[in-house]
């Protein structure tokens, strides 16, 4: 069936591919093999590259049509001679690769595609300043003082508020509302996300519940991609900081004064409470709670549905609620199971293990 939302570009050859991925071919006689376009290896045809990186993959081999692979070393004494592979270390960063040379268009927010340079149906304040090559979608407001690099998309409806100043090449999703934020290049929010809202901030008394004026700004650096409806608070007093290189999924909540380090990935339904701060390098997986005021420490991971409460070292793997390093999250995990199921020390007399 075909795509109607993304077409391939021009075709390459083996040989570009192999430049472009530094892979190391099975065979010498490639020159007349040209590539028009990716498809999982299931449904691969012969003029399609694809990819494989498991054993457990190789059954699909047989009912594929495809000529040419990428594999790694380990996998390519596995794959037949009438199939030119394409070795190299990660054979799915390498089809990614490739993906992206195909499909450089499909990276980004959802444009329009209604409207080059500045929308008629856009509402442009006259003090902002919009750089060449910029899209402002019909719709899109761009408050006082604001500014728009080059070459970035503001898609229909988005909110650009007053002295937001958008990087250049960025792309900003429908619907989105970015207020009190100074955010990078390259930088990509997908539809929905909210930057720079009021934080969740209050003195409690007898009297009842005190709102504090949250004065801080939300800094987003270059390469930090943000999902749909994903939200991030500016800071109460300091700044909440996303490093570069980033990488949040939907619909996680970013907390005022929160500082996530360089080439995080924070994965779908994360919550990151005030204050926080997590280094460099740091995965946090689907659903986890991290509390405010806790330290995260430089390519730690956290196991998904975890709760954070305690400071987590450098390099450590915790998961569990509350979360512990994951030696002892999984020990817990079997003891309890025994408890529960009668296994082990914990087996009544003349039971069997199921």
């Amino acid at each position: 069936m075909e795509n109607k939302f993304f077409s391939p570009t021009s075709a390459l050859t083996v040989s570009e591919i192999i430049e472009i991925t530094g892979s190391h071919p099975s065979k010498t006689d490639y020159d007349n093999i040209t590539i028009c376009d990716v498809a999982p290896l299931s449904r691969a045809k012969a003029d399609e590259i694809s990819f494989i990186s498991s054993r457990k993959s190789l059954d699909l081999l047989e009912g594929s049509d495809v000529k040419v692979l990428f594999c790694n070393k380990a996998l390519a004494s596995r794959i037949g001679e009438d199939i030119l592979t394409l070795v190299v270390a990660n054979p799915q960063k390498a089809f990614a690769q490739i993906l992206n040379q195909f499909y450089p268009t499909a990276a980004g927010a959802a444009a329009t595609g209604t409207s080059a340079g500045v929308s008629k149906n856009a509402f442009v304040d006259d003090t902002a300043t919009i750089e060449d090559d910029a899209i402002i979608e019909p719709g899109a407001v761009i408050g006082a003082n604001a500014n728009i690099g080059k070459g970035s998309l503001i898609c229909a409806n988005a909110v650009i508020g007053k002295g937001v100043q958008i990087g250049r090449n960025c792309s900003i999703g429908p619907h989105v509302s970015v207020s009190n934020a100074l955010v990078g290049n390259q930088v990509t929010v997908h539809a929905g996300a909210r930057i720079g809202q009021e934080g969740f901030g209050y003195v409690s008394d007898q009297d009842g519940h005190h709102k504090i004026h949250q004065i801080g700004r939300v800094i987003i650096q270059d390469n930090v991609d943000i999902g749909a409806n994903t939200t991030i608070d500016r800071g109460a007093m300091d700044d909440t900081v996303i490093g570069e290189g980033t990488k949040i999924d939907n619909l996680v909540q970013i907390a005022h004064n929160v500082r996530i380090g360089r080439h995080c990935v924070i994965v779908s339904q994360v919550g990151i409470a005030g204050s926080a701060e997590l280094g460099d390098f740091v995965l946090v997986g689907g659903a986890a709670g991290i509390v405010g005021h806790v330290k995260i420490g430089d390519r730690a991971q956290i196991a998904a549905t975890s709760a954070v409460a305690t400071e987590v070292p450098e390099g450590a793997r915790w998961g569990g609620i509350p979360a512990r390093p994951m030696t002892a999250f999984l020990r817990d995990v079997a003891d309890i199971n025994a408890r529960a199921f009668g296994r082990g020390k914990y087996k009544k007399e003349g039971q069997k293990d199921e």
